[in-house]
């Protein structure tokens, strides 16, 4: 595996760059304290192909993969400007579709999520089921040739962007009785699907929701992939997840330690030299650089491997990548409000407000508590212990 990038890739990293220079922080800092998405953002972005940069040629994308998405993901965010739906809609929905889809939902759904004209959010986790999908109770049981699906989700990002939501549901095996998962692309506006956004303290641009389902009614063609193949199906699409939930957390990393690294080399204090001559300033802020490069390479591994089709050898990776970019991440931020005492409380340095942002990448989309027991079991042996 080569982590030298090519030219294309180093182009796509400095042209993702220059767009989020042009947003930056500060826009973002603003739509979030307002509760607004960051829709020029993605529409731009969308429009510059950045969005769909890993979906299929054939239906708009880019032809690349979750290493060319990962890389838009981290620019935009290193800049002060990540974009939380580029882990939902292109990665985990668009991946979904683009894998096991028909051809005429790849045709319905990508070229949309592709340009960003079209969001599509996803649906997993239940207030009972937490972090454990297996007791997942939203149900789906047939009536003719259409599908009813009932039940609830929570902590559902983006729902009032999108125009539909991928829930993953359940299905009654009728020869065992056992409910089974299956994936389902629900309409916002489809009768008895109604959603209320969750008061959070997180200054967010994008808002979480509750959704609730009361007997939606779906045609077939609602089902996405295989009903008898969902769990794979999952899989496939939350591994990118994690990709991208790393590349959000490097790159707000990296923004973090930007700022850090500019203040201490202007700010004056003792002696009328940069503060950043201090070894009590400057060594910690070479760890978080070593931190987030350590993070980062984790992260280009999983999407080299998700890239090349090893979807065992990227679950491994992408949640050490996502474990490892969430502590550099917290540590990256929180050093930088050492390093600016009292200035990084104020808001026009844009440092406090994500201290509380860093946090999420420990608890979302998966807690550390259960990256480690997935290491623990799939890559050290030891018995499950839950």
């Amino acid at each position: 595996m080569n982590f030298t990038e090519t030219e294309e890739q180093r182009d796509l990293r400095a042209a993702v760059a220059r767009l989020g220079g042009r947003y930056g922080f500060g826009y973002a800092n603003e739509r979030a304290r307002r509760r607004e998405p960051l829709r020029e953002l993605w529409l731009e972005a969308g429009k510059l192909g950045f969005v769909g940069v890993n979906l299929p040629l054939e239906y708009g994308g880019g032809g690349a993969g979750m290493y060319e998405l990962a890389i838009v993901q981290e620019e935009l965010s290193a800049t002060g400007c990540g974009l939380l739906m580029l882990v939902v809609s292109p990665a985990i929905c668009g991946t979904v579709i683009a894998r096991f889809g028909t051809p005429d939902q790849k045709q319905r759904w990508l070229p949309g999520i592709a340009d960003g004209s079209s969001i599509m959010a996803f649906g997993i986790t239940e207030t009972e089921a937490g972090s454990n999908a297996h007791r997942i109770s939203t149900t789906a049981r047939r009536d003719g040739g259409d599908w009813l699906l009932s039940g609830s989700k929570v902590f559902i990002s983006g729902v009032d962007q999108a125009d539909h939501v991928l829930i993953v549901s359940r299905t009654e095996d009728t020869r065992t009785g056992r409910l089974k998962p299956v994936l389902f692309a629900v309409p916002t506006d489809a009768p008895g699907f109604s959603f209320r956004p969750i008061d959070m303290d997180v200054v967010m641009p994008d808002r979480q929701f509750g959704l609730f389902l009361d007997e939606v009614r779906l045609p077939a063609e609602a089902l996405i992939g295989e009903e008898d193949a969902a769990l794979g199906q999952l899989f496939a699409g939350l591994n990118p997840e994690r990709i991208m939930a790393s590349a959000l957390a490097v790159g707000m990393g990296r923004y973090a330690l930007g700022r850090a690294v500019g203040y201490a080399n202007e700010r004056r204090v003792f002696g009328g030299v940069p503060i950043a001559t201090h070894q009590g300033i400057a060594h910690p802020l070479a760890q978080n650089k070593i931190e987030l490069e350590l993070a980062r390479l984790m992260m280009q591994k999983a999407a080299g491997l998700y890239d090349s089709g090893d979807d065992a050898g990227a679950a491994e990776a992408a949640n050490m990548a996502k474990y490892a970019a969430a502590e550099a991440s917290i540590r990256a931020v929180d050093q930088a409000l050492q390093t600016l005492g009292g200035n990084g409380l104020a808001s026009e340095y844009g440092l406090a407000s994500l201290l509380a942002a860093a946090r999420v990448a420990r608890i979302a989309p998966v807690s550390r508590e259960m990256v480690l027991n997935f290491v623990a079991q799939s890559s050290l042996g030891m018995p499950k212990s839950y």
